[in-house]
């Protein structure tokens, strides 16, 4: 099966293989991807480099964190893409945003405030987990309109931490 995946605006065609093959463009890769415990922790091994990353839903698409980054992935086949295309339509980049904790952490930072102005790839809150911080970034333009965690705060797996319009 084929699909494309985008993210920061880069489309990546992939396509499965087998079970422990993907190709991405002409390249073949060996790849082993197994989920650890009821957590959305996943260990990845990549031509026998081991990666872990935290992946879990979210609107129209996925979050994946990945060696301390935050993807936005939008993943669709080959024909839902044409047919969005022949009908002439793009993702919509409008309505609230709820930016949500990809695993349990601890609040470092929140450098933004309610109100402010946004950028597509600004940072919006610094979250520690696993002993490595992450900055979590926007996945679009927008203004931060509520803030509802604070530098020190624990929160859980999918907690609202700010909204963007």
């Amino acid at each position: 099966m084929k699909y494309i995946a985008t993210t920061d605006e880069k489309e990546i065609g992939i396509e499965i293989v087998d079970e422990h093959h993907v190709r991405i463009g002409d390249r073949l890769i060996a790849v082993d991807f197994v989920a650890l415990s009821d957590q959305p922790l996943y260990s990845l091994i990549v031509d026998g480099k081991s990666y872990e990353a935290y992946i879990y839903p979210e609107e129209g698409g996925w979050q994946v964190l990945l060696m301390g980054r935050l993807y936005h992935v939008h993943v669709e086949d080959e024909r839902e893409k044409r047919l969005r295309a022949a009908a002439g339509s793009k993702v919509a980049e409008t309505g609230e945003f709820h930016l949500k904790a990809p695993m349990p952490g601890l609040v470092v930072s929140v450098p933004v405030s309610e109100g402010q102005s946004v950028e597509k790839g600004d940072v919006l809150v610094i979250l520690e987990s696993m002993k490595m911080q992450n900055e979590l970034k926007s996945p679009r333009a927008g203004t931060v309109s509520r803030i509802r965690v604070k530098p020190g705060d624990s929160v859980e797996q999918r907690q609202t931490l700010l909204s963007v319009v």
